[in-house]
Order: C-alpha cells, then sequence, then structure tokens
C-alpha cells in the first residue's frame, strides 16, 4: 500500500520537529503527522451521498496541513442511520460519491479515513439542531415516516422513540456483515484508514452496557458475554480490511451512569481489540441515554486524555485523545508526556481549518506555511518575508540617539 500522496515541504529533519509533527506508521500506512481531524456528523447527505459541501468541508482541512481526516459516522446500512440525511456506504453509488471526496483528501497530502457506524437503537430522529427528537406523524405526512431500530433488547432510547426490534442471532449475522460489506465499499472508496464505532450510545456501546443489554443469552450477562458482538464484528471487519491498513476503534470510556460501563471494563476491552488486530484506540464518553447525554466527564481541555493514557499504559495499545485539545502546546505537551499516539481536533478545527499550520508556526517551525498547497504556501511565505524586509529597514532608519 502507497502512502497518501504529499506535497514537497522544507521541513526540518523529523528528529528536529516537534512531536506534533513527526510522521507516524501504522502497517502499511505513513501519515505526515499526529492531527486528526475527527468525525463531525453535518447531517448533510442526499439519499445518503456525500455531496459538494462534503467535498469542501473536509477538503479544507486536508488543505490546512492534518495527517488525517476523518469523514463524519457513515452509516453501514439504511436502517441503521440516525437521520435521513446521514451519509452512508452501503450502496456502490455512495462508495463512488466518497471516492470524490479521498481523491482530494489524498491529494493535498492526507490520510482519508471513514468511520463505520450503525445507531441501532437511536435512529429515526431529527438533527441535533432540532433537538434529535424522534420522527413522527408530522414528518410521515411530509415523506419521512419513522421506522424502527435493532437493538439487544427492546428499550427506547427516549420518550417518544420507537421501540428497537431485539436483535435475533440472524440479526446479529446481518448487522455483522454490514459492517464487512461497508468495510469493502470503503476500499473501493479510497480510504486509507476504516474506524469501527463503538461509542456514544450506537449499537456496539448498546451490546456492552448493561443499561441496555438485559440479554440472557450469550451475547448478554458478564461482560464476556457483553463484548462478544463487538469482537465478533472487529474480527470480521478485519479480516476484510486489508492487512497493510490499519483499523481503529472508537470507545466510550465510561458510559456515564453511576459506573456501569467503566474505565476497568474499556481496559480489558481494548485487550481484546489489540488482539484481534485493532492498531489505535479512539477514547471518548458517554451516549448510553441519548444523543445529547455525551457529557458524562467533566468539559475541560483533554478531559479525554486521561483514558487514552491508562489504555496506552495498561494495554499497549496507541491511543487517540480528543476532547477540547485547542492549543499547539497543549497537544505536544500530551505526546511528550507519553498520553497518546494521536492528537484528535473537531470544532477547533471548524473553528479555524488552518489550524495544523498556525501550531507548527507556534512551535518554532520553519517555514510553517509550507504544510499549506503551493498557491497559499507560496504567498504566505513571499508575505513574511516583506514584513521581515520592512521591519529591517524600519531598524535601519532609526535616527541615532
Amino acid at each position: 500500500m502507497t502512502e497518501p500522496q504529499t506535497r514537497d515541504t522544507a521541513q526540518a529533519p523529523a528528529a528536529a520537529q516537534p512531536l506534533l509533527f513527526q510522521p507516524l506508521t501504522l502497517r502499511g500506512l505513513t501519515v505526515r503527522n499526529r492531527i486528526v481531524v475527527s468525525p463531525m456528523s453535518q447531517y448533510s447527505a442526499v439519499d445518503g451521498a456525500p455531496t459538494d459541501w462534503h467535498l469542501v468541508h473536509l477538503g479544507k482541512f486536508a488543505m490546512g496541513g492534518a495527517g488525517i481526516v476523518f469523514c463524519e459516522e457513515t452509516s453501514v446500512s439504511e436502517r441503521s442511520r440516525k437521520t435521513y440525511d446521514c451519509p452512508g456506504i452501503y450502496t456502490d453509488a455512495q462508495a463512488k460519491a466518497w471516492r470524490r471526496v479521498t481523491d482530494f483528501v489524498r491529494g493535498q497530502g492526507a490520510a482519508a479515513a471513514i468511520q463505520l457506524g450503525h445507531a441501532g437503537r437511536k435512529v429515526a430522529t431529527r438533527a441535533p439542531w432540532d433537538g434529535f427528537s424522534p420522527l413522527g406523524p408530522a414528518d410521515a405526512e411530509q415523506g419521512r415516516p419513522p421506522w424502527a431500530g435493532l437493538a439487544p433488547s427492546p428499550i427506547a432510547f427516549k420518550e417518544g422513540a420507537m421501540t428497537p426490534r431485539e436483535m435475533d442471532r440472524d440479526d446479529i449475522r446481518n448487522v455483522i456483515q454490514a459492517h464487512v460489506d461497508a468495510a469493502k465499499r470503503s476500499l473501493d472508496a479510497g480510504f486509507d484508514i476504516c474506524e469501527v464505532h463503538g461509542a456514544h450510545g450506537y449499537i456496539i456501546q448498546q451490546f456492552l452496557s448493561p443499561i441496555t443489554n438485559h440479554r440472557t443469552d450469550g451475547y448478554g450477562g458478564d461482560i464476556e458475554g457483553r463484548m462478544r458482538f463487538a469482537l465478533e464484528l472487529v474480527e470480521a471487519v478485519r479480516a476484510a480490511w486489508p492487512a497493510d491498513r490499519p483499523l481503529f476503534f472508537r470507545g466510550s470510556c465510561v458510559d456515564g451512569r453511576g459506573g456501569i460501563w467503566n474505565m476497568d471494563d474499556t481496559v480489558v476491552l481494548a485487550g481484546r481489540l489489540k488482539e484481534r488486530g485493532v492498531d489505535m484506540f479512539d477514547c471518548s464518553s458517554g451516549g448510553i441515554d441519548g444523543p445529547l447525554t455525551l457529557h458524562v466527564v467533566p468539559r475541560v481541555p483533554g478531559y479525554h486524555v486521561p483514558f487514552a493514557r491508562r489504555i496506552r499504559a495498561e494495554v499497549g495499545i496507541p491511543t487517540m485523545a480528543v476532547g477540547l485539545i485547542t492549543q499547539a502546546r497543549q497537544a505536544e505537551g500530551y505526546l511528550e508526556a507519553g498520553d497518546c499516539d494521536l492528537i484528535a481536533l473537531a470544532r477547533e478545527m471548524m473553528w479555524n481549518p488552518n489550524w495544523p499550520a498556525h501550531a507548527a508556526k507556534e512551535l518554532g517551525m520553519a517555514r510553517p506555511h509550507e504544510l499549506l498547497p503551493r498557491p497559499y504556501a507560496w504567498w504566505l511565505q513571499k508575505r513574511e518575508e516583506t514584513l521581515e524586509l520592512s521591519a529591517r529597514t524600519q531598524h535601519d532608519e532609526r535616527p541615532v540617539a
């Protein structure tokens, strides 16, 4: 497997660079730096396919110098969508539409990453700016009727939502196969990295948490039973995803209701995932009680970093940290301390898509503009040289006291 196409740069040798800008090799993929654009749901797909919005939204992050650019959570089946406007990769047409995006991202030197998701019981809702409220009769009259999800146990995720169907063995096999098929289409779509979404209260976490898993068969009960679905699914995806390409897993390290799923459980899960070929544990939290209940950890800068640190130390698997990481020296400090291997940003990238270039300047890298495309870098470097010349000229013309 070849690494993503890269732009010509004149950066210092890797050993002289800040850790944030040193390359990282995972299997057969080398990413140019440790900066990751985390998945950000946009609710802007049409018939499950990405649009011009996704091309521009994701393309600008690759232009800004990030090492890995994740598209948003992408549904593995029509039934697994949260909303009618969520993207998917369950048809060949959708895969083809994604290829336009990944070609551009890779062409700017970033690795393109997909996050495969299945909402389970948390389906048939409106967008977050409409409160993630369940679809109802008014939506049906407008041609958007609600649909029932699948889940380990028949427990609705909030009042007014349809009760999901309790999954039987055939459903379990079908959902696993949907992930396998999605992984294969992701390869055709040009993605370098595949991530299985096991967090935020979606179907994998619904199996993991005793809050939502009341089964008495081999997929419920103790932690071994509740992990079974996740492990079988990851095994199947790993087998379908090329051996030279990395597989990530996103997990909610704590579920947020009295520690019913806690860090001790996550450490066990991470170890089992490592044994099955997962290359990176992407640390998050919460979501089991509904889409807006992710705030189960105090929202302080780097609030998921302690999870990443413990998993990395105890399991020996690389980790990715996200959560109010906004400053270059903050990010560099986590890497220097050995807390994690990748630094992920989401809303900060929305605010400043060129964050990597600004971080490079703050960390003292020579010619930080060269993280940007040449049509930007050349002009910005010329401006820098003009400003430096102007400052020297003004200094030389200063009268002698």
